[in-house]
């Protein structure tokens, strides 16, 4: 008996069961570029955030928040999310240099990041999506393949059992397919909101040091504060 393969099987397939099968095709490869895109893209906004945050150290041990806030704004760091939160902040803070000029740049830091999360976490809804519904798409198919058998069984009278093999092929692989796309939606949503979980830690380090620098600015010296 001929063994009945992938390609021969798909291409045997009925209709409602080729679109779905090309259906959970597109969201396979929907995944595989978010994957890409946010290798890139999350990469690429850590190392100009990691950058920045000694560019901006040195400026601030030598000219102060203003200096800082220059170094932010440079185009080479317009992808840090760093240079983002430090923008927001500094520019309040340079404002009104005291306790009410630190609480404006707290609430600015505070907006800044919730901005920051649908940027970070840009094509995560395809990932979740294709993890949720896949094996569903999946069912689909199989239910059109089984339909598919029972008509392909009425034809025969029952009596050709090989006329069963085809439909009952599809869908199986309709099912596999499905499961398999869902594994990879899953897997990638984690991953990468693993990363961006790390991401927002740094973010949040990074905040409460600018805070923290920011009081020490508006602190009066040692030696006065002692008299």
């Amino acid at each position: 008996m001929e063994e009945l393969g992938l390609v021969e099987a798909l291409s045997a397939a009925s209709m409602p069961v080729k679109v779905i099968i090309g259906t959970m095709t597109l969201m396979g490869f929907g995944c595989v570029y978010v994957a890409v895109e946010r290798t890139w893209a999350l990469g690429k906004a850590r190392g100009q955030s990691r950058a920045l945050a000694e560019a901006a150290a040195g400026a601030m041990a030598e000219g102060g928040a203003e200096a800082a806030l220059e170094v932010a704004r440079k185009p080479e760091y317009k992808d840090a999310y760093l240079g983002r939160l430090l923008v927001s902040a500094l520019t309040e803070f340079t404002a009104r240099r005291d306790k009410h000029g630190i609480e404006a740049a707290e609430r600015a830091l505070t907006r800044a990041a919730l901005d920051e999360d649908p940027i970070l976490k840009k094509g995560f809804g395809i990932l979740a999506t294709t993890g949720a519904t896949c094996p569903f798409v999946g069912l689909v198919g199989t239910i059109f393949g089984i339909i598919a058998a029972f008509g392909a069984m009425q034809g025969e009278g029952g009596a050709n059992v090989m006329a069963l093999v085809g439909p009952i092929a599809e869908a199986l692989y309709a099912t596999a397919i499905g499961i398999g796309v869902a594994i990879l939606g899953v897997w990638l949503f984690n991953y990468f909101n693993h990363r961006v979980e790390q991401i927002k830690k740094d973010m949040n380090t990074s905040t409460l040091e600018l805070l923290d620098w920011c009081e020490k600015q508006i602190l009066p010296p040692i030696d006065n504060a002692a008299k």
